[in-house]
C-alpha cells in the first residue's frame, strides 16, 4: 500500500510547538534513523516516507495539524503531479469530451485548480518527480485511457485552450481597458456582437473593467473566454457573484458553446443545481484537502452528483465521506410559535435612479429566512435599511432589534490577526463556529493572507458570534464549496435555536436556500432601475413565485432528493407549469 508523508508549510510552526515537536516524538528517530528532520531550505519539518512507518503520532500530535501521513490504494501508486518533497499530491487527471460539458466536482483543496492548469497547458506535470516530464512519458504513463489520446493530441498541436480563471475580481488590476475594446481586442471568432448580446454586456462596454461589480467582471470573463477560437473552453467557477437568472443563461449559453464545432467545455462548479443543468458527463475529485487529491472516472451527470453526495464511489470501494448529504423529500415546516421578532410597514427608498418598495412584512423569532432575486433590484439595500446602516424615505421598521451584518464583499486589506478577530467565536462558540467551519489553522494568520474562500468563513464566524437578535448574511455561500455550504446550513439552524434569534441569507444557490430556509423573502424588479420586496412566504410559495418568473421547474431526483432543474417543454416541465407547482410538483 502506497504511503505519503505531507508536510502543510504554511501552517507548520517549529517555534511554535517547541523546537520540531514531531521529530522528538517520532518512533523511528528515536531509534536514531532520520524519518523526520528540519528542511534545511525551508527551515520546516520533512518526512522520508521511505522510513515513516505510518504508525501515526506525529499527525496526531501536531498542535498545528500540518502533518498527514496517507495510506492509499494500490492503484494509486505514482500521481500525475506533485509539489515538491511532502506536497499535495494530484492523481489521475479529469479528460475533456469532446461536444460534452464536463463537470469537476470536489471540495475546495483537493486539487481541482491545478488539475485544469494542466490541462490548460499552464501547469507542466512532473509525475512525482523534481522536474516536470515530456508529454511522451505522460503518453507512455497513461496508456490505455482517454488521457492518453488527449495528450497525444496537445503533442501534435491539435488541442487550444481557452481558460476562464476563478478570480475574476483580480482581472481589473491586470486589464485597465474599456470593456469593449477588451473584448474585441481577443475576438478571433468574430462573435463579438452575439456574445454581448447573449451575456448582456451591452451596457458595460464604454465602462472601464475597474467599475464593473462581482457579476459584471465574472460575465466580461466568460465572455472573453468565448470569443477566443479554440476547442477545448475551460471555466473555473462561472457562476460566482451571477444571480440564479444569470447562472441558468450562463448554463445554456456553455452548453451551446460545447456543441458548436464539436468543442470540449470543462466546468468546475460548485452550484449542484446548474452543474447539473448545464452537463452530460461528471468527474468526482475527493481526497483530503491541501494534502492530496483523486480523480475519479467519468459518469453521467446525475450518476456522479448522487456518487459525491453519497461520499462513495462503488466500483473503485472508496468511501471518501464519512456520511452521506442527504435532502428530504419535501422539507418540513417549521412548528413556531411565531413570536414577532421585527416588522416593517410598506418602506420606499430612492437611491439616484434606483426605486426600492418594500411590501408590509415581518421576521419571527428562531427561523431562518432566505432572500431571492436578481442582482440590482435592492436585496442589499433591504438588508442595509434592516441593519440601521440607511434609512427609508417612507415607512418604517417598527421594531428595532440588535442586528449583526456580514456584508457580501468582503475587504481584508489589514494585518490584523484572525485570532484577534475572532475573539468572541474562540471564547463562546468553539463547537459551533471554529470546529465546525475549520478555522482553527487560519487563527494565527493576519486577514490579508486569507484566500476568498477563508475570508468568507472568518467572516460568518464572527457575524454569527455577536450578540444580536437578527443575523444578516449578504451572499454567505460565496467561494464556499457544496460541502462547507450544507455544513453552514446546519449551524444557521442549531444557532437560531442556541440563540433564540433569527437569521436573514441574501444568496442565488437554490440548493443552499432549499436546505436552509425556513421562509423566503422574494424580489422582482428591473435591475438598477426597480426593485419591489414581498414576503416572507412559506418556502414552498415562495420558491413557486419565483421559479414561475425565471420560467422554470424543479423536481426531486428519485434517489438523492437533491433538488434538479426540469429540461424546458419536457413532459414533467410541461405538466408542473400546468398544476402551478413548479416547486417540485
Amino acid at each position: 500500500m502506497p504511503r505519503i508523508a505531507v508536510i502543510n508549510e504554511e501552517r507548520c510552526n517549529p517555534q511554535g510547538c517547541g523546537n520540531y515537536l514531531c521529530i522528538r516524538v517520532c518512533p523511528v528517530n528515536k531509534e536514531g534513523q532520520e524519518c523526520i528532520f528540519p528542511n534545511p531550505t525551508t527551515k520546516k519539518a520533512a518526512i522520508a516516507e521511505n522510513l515513516c512507518t505510518g504508525c501515526g503520532i506525529c499527525p496526531n500530535r501536531c498542535p498545528f495539524d500540518a502533518i498527514s501521513i496517507i495510506n492509499l490504494p494500490e492503484a494509486l501508486d505514482k500521481p500525475i503531479h506533485r509539489y515538491g518533497r511532502n506536497g499535495f499530491h494530484l492523481y489521475k487527471m479529469p479528460i475533456p469530451f469532446f461536444g460534452k460539458v464536463v463537470g469537476v466536482l470536489g471540495r475546495n483543496g483537493v486539487g481541482k485548480s491545478t488539475a485544469i492548469k494542466i490541462i490548460a497547458g499552464m501547469l507542466k506535470p512532473n509525475l512525482g518527480k523534481d522536474e516536470s516530464v515530456p508529454l511522451g512519458e505522460l503518453i507512455k504513463y497513461f496508456r490505455g485511457t482517454e488521457a492518453q489520446h488527449f495528450f497525444e493530441k496537445q503533442k501534435q498541436k491539435k488541442i487550444v485552450v481557452s481558460y476562464k480563471p476563478q478570480h475574476v475580481d483580480m482581472l481589473p488590476t491586470i486589464i485597465k481597458d474599456k470593456v469593449g475594446i477588451v473584448l474585441k481586442k481577443v475576438d478571433e471568432k468574430n462573435a463579438f456582437d452575439k456574445i454581448v448580446n447573449i451575456l448582456d454586456l451591452k451596457e458595460l462596454l464604454d465602462r472601464n473593467m475597474n467599475q464593473l461589480s462581482g457579476g459584471e467582471l465574472q460575465r466580461v470573463a466568460i465572455a472573453a473566454a468565448s470569443l477566443k477560437k479554440a476547442n477545448i473552453y475551460i471555466f473555473d467557477e462561472p457562476t460566482s457573484y451571477l444571480d440564479i437568472k444569470q447562472r441558468i443563461k450562463v448554463a445554456q449559453f456553455l452548453r451551446s458553446l460545447s456543441q458548436e464545432d464539436n468543442n470540449a467545455v470543462l466546468v468546475v462548479e460548485h452550484d449542484l443545481v446548474i452543474l447539473d443543468y448545464m452537463t452530460d458527463l461528471l468527474q468526482v475529485m475527493y481526497g483530503k484537502p491541501a494534502a492530496y487529491g483523486v480523480v475519479s472516472l467519468p459518469r453521467t451527470s446525475k450518476t456522479g452528483m448522487n456518487t459525491f453526495l453519497e461520499g462513495y464511489i462503488k466500483d473503485e470501494n472508496m468511501r471518501f465521506r464519512d456520511q452521506s448529504i442527504k435532502f428530504l423529500a419535501r422539507p418540513p415546516e417549521k412548528k413556531s410559535m411565531k413570536i414577532e421578532l421585527t416588522s416593517w410597514t410598506e418602506i420606499n427608498k430612492n437611491l439616484d435612479e434606483f426605486n426600492l418598495k418594500i411590501k408590509e412584512g415581518s421576521i419571527h423569532q428562531n427561523e431562518v429566512v432566505g432572500v431571492l432575486g436578481e442582482n440590482g433590484i435592492g436585496k442589499t439595500t433591504f438588508v442595509k435599511l434592516l441593519a440601521g446602516i440607511i434609512n427609508a424615505d417612507s415607512g418604517k421598521i417598527n421594531k428595532f432589534v440588535k442586528v449583526s451584518y456580514k456584508p457580501q464583499y468582503l475587504l481584508a486589506e489589514t494585518d490584523e490577526s484572525v485570532a484577534n478577530v475572532l475573539h468572541e467565536a474562540i471564547q463562546k462558540y468553539d463547537l459551533q463556529l471554529i470546529q465546525p467551519l475549520e478555522l482553527k489553522h487560519l487563527l494565527q494568520k493576519n486577514l490579508n493572507q486569507l484566500s476568498g474562500g477563508e475570508l468568507q468563513r472568518v467572516a460568518i464566524a464572527h457575524c454569527l458570534s455577536q450578540e444580536a437578535d437578527l443575523y444578516l448574511l449578504d451572499e454567505p455561500s460565496a467561494y464556499l464549496d457544496i460541502e462547507q455550504r450544507l455544513m453552514l446550513s446546519k449551524i444557521m439552524k442549531n444557532f437560531t435555536e442556541l440563540k433564540k434569534s433569527s437569521i436573514l441569507i441574501v444568496d442565488h444557490d437554490l440548493v443552499f436556500l432549499d436546505y436552509v430556509s425556513d421562509r423566503l423573502i422574494v424580489f422582482d424588479g428591473i435591475p438598477a432601475k426597480k426593485g419591489i420586496g414581498e414576503g416572507p412566504f412559506t418556502l414552498r410559495n415562495g420558491m413557486n413565485i419565483f421559479l414561475k418568473r425565471l420560467k422554470i421547474t424543479l423536481r426531486r431526483d428519485q434517489e438523492s432528493n437533491r433538488p434538479r432543474i426540469n429540461k424546458p417543454e419536457s413532459v414533467l416541465d410541461r405538466e408542473q407549469k400546468e398544476k402551478g407547482e413548479y416547486y417540485y410538483g
